[in-house]
C-alpha cells in the first residue's frame, strides 16, 4: 500500500492480484466503466470473464486491481503468453475508472505490470494504445515506451457491396462444419500457415482454435468460409456478430475476425473474393456495417484490399514497446 497526494487530499493506493472465483464481477465492473465511450468496446460480464478463463492462453499471475482508499478503481494485465518463445510480454486492460483518474492509478498500474513482466523473465513490454487517448500514450512515453507500428479500426456501410473488382471467380466457398475435427484442424493449420510472416505471430494450437470456435465470448454467432480451388482449400474468412455490441452502441454491425490466404495463391483475387462472400454473408443477417482491425504493415498490404472495397479508417491503435531487462 502506498500513500498518494494530489491538489491537497491524501489517498491510499494499494495493487493487489486477482483472484479466479471471486474477483470477476470486480474486473467487469471496472473494465466496463474504464472503457465505456471507446468506439469499439462494449462492457464486459462475470459470464464472459469465465468464458475467457477457459481459453488455454488465460493465465492471471499478471492480473492486477488497484484500489483508492478501499474501493476498486483500477485495472491491469501484464500478459505472458506461455506459447510464445520470444521474451515479450503484453500490457493490456489498463483501465481506471473515470472518479478515480487523475490521482496516479493508472501510472501506478503501469509500473507494476513492468516490473511483474520483469519478475517473469521477459525482455520487451508492449502495448497498445487508442490513438485518441493523448494522456495514456503520454504515460507510457514517459516511461521510456516508444511506437513501433500501428493498426486501424475500419468500418464500411453493407448498402452497397461491390463487384466485379478483381474477385477470383474460380474459387468455391465452403462452410466451416463446427462439429468436424477434420475442420478444426484445417482452419488451424490454415491459420498458422497463412499468417507465420505475419507481425506478433506464433504458432496457434488446435486447443485454441477449438476454444475460439465453440467458446468465443464476444460472439453470439459467427462462421467461417473456406475458399477451395481445385479440391484444395487455400484461405479462409470468419465473422460474426457481436449482440451486446450492437445493442450498447445503436447499430447494425457485423465483423470481419479474420481472413487469409495461402502466399502461393495470393494476388489472384482470391482474398477479394472471401471478402466480398464475408460481407454477403452479414448483410443478409440484417446488418448495415462491416468492421475490422487491420495491421497496417500487414505484409500482405491488407489495407489497400479493405479499401478497394470500401472500407474507411475509423481510428488508429498505435503498439509501443520497450526494453526492460
Amino acid at each position: 500500500m502506498s500513500v498518494h497526494i494530489k491538489d491537497g487530499f491524501v489517498f491510499m493506493l494499494k495493487i493487489r492480484t486477482f483472484v479466479v472465483g471471486r474477483d470477476e464481477a470486480i474486473w467487469a465492473y471496472i473494465a466496463s466503466g474504464a472503457y465505456r465511450d471507446y468506439e469499439d468496446f462494449r462492457s464486459l460480464s462475470v459470464e464472459e470473464m469465465q468464458k475467457l478463463e477457459k481459453s488455454p492462453t488465460f493465465d492471471s499471475s499478471g492480473m492486477f486491481i488497484a484500489e483508492l482508499d478501499g474501493k476498486p478503481a483500477g485495472i491491469v494485465n501484464a500478459y505472458v503468453d506461455k506459447f510464445r518463445k520470444e521474451k515479450k510480454g503484453f500490457i493490456s486492460w489498463l483501465g481506471v475508472l473515470p472518479e478515480y483518474r487523475r490521482r496516479g492509478v493508472g501510472k501506478a498500474l503501469a509500473q507494476k505490470a513492468i516490473e511483474s513482466l520483469k519478475e517473469r523473465g521477459m525482455e520487451i513490454a508492449e502495448t497498445a494504445l487508442d490513438s485518441t487517448r493523448e494522456v495514456c500514450i503520454r504515460l507510457f512515453e514517459d516511461l521510456g515506451f516508444r511506437l513501433i507500428r500501428s493498426s486501424s479500426f475500419m468500418k464500411m456501410s453493407l448498402d452497397k457491396i461491390p463487384f466485379n473488382i478483381g474477385e477470383n471467380r474460380e474459387v468455391d466457398m465452403r462452410k466451416l462444419d463446427v462439429t468436424s475435427e477434420e475442420d478444426i484442424i484445417l482452419l488451424n493449420n490454415l491459420e498458422n500457415e497463412c499468417f507465420k510472416e505475419h507481425f506478433n505471430y506464433r504458432p496457434s494450437q488446435i486447443e485454441e482454435t477449438r476454444h475460439w470456435l465453440l467458446e468465443n465470448p464476444w460472439l453470439q454467432w459467427q462462421a467461417y468460409f473456406f475458399a477451395e480451388l481445385e479440391g484444395k482449400s487455400v484461405g479462409y474468412i470468419s465473422i460474426g456478430i457481436d449482440e451486446k455490441y450492437n445493442r450498447e452502441k445503436e447499430t447494425l454491425s457485423g465483423w470481419i475476425n479474420d481472413i487469409g490466404v495461402l502466399k502461393p495463391f495470393r494476388r489472384r483475387g482470391i482474398g477479394t473474393a472471401l471478402m466480398l462472400k464475408g460481407l454477403k454473408e452479414l448483410k443478409n443477417k440484417g446488418l448495415e456495417n462491416a468492421l475490422l482491425y487491420v495491421d497496417d504493415e500487414n505484409p500482405t498490404k491488407a489495407i489497400k484490399l479493405y479499401e478497394k472495397i470500401g472500407f474507411k479508417i475509423v481510428k488508429k491503435t498505435q503498439i509501443y514497446q520497450k526494453k526492460i531487462i
